[in-house]
């Protein structure tokens, strides 16, 4: 479970940098979520942010998880 939840928060994490490298640079076209999701796609950077900060928390919430 543990590395699951860290797994999901890296995924989370690599979404949030995508987001703002799609934004700031124009790449990562192909693997950025926060384009194609219709709600997200108004505030590109404060979502990009939020899920930066959201999978840092999930990974460093993880440690607390005993196995």
């Amino acid at each position: 479970m543990k590395k699951l939840c860290e797994t999901v928060g890296f995924l989370v994490f690599v979404q949030g940098v995508a987001g703002l490298l799609h934004v700031w640079l124009d790449w990562f076209r192909f693997f950025n979520l926060v384009q194609k999701l219709p709600f997200a796609a108004e505030y590109p950077v404060f979502v990009s942010i939020v899920l930066m900060v959201a999978g840092g928390a999930v990974m460093i919430a993880a440690d607390a998880i005993k196995e």
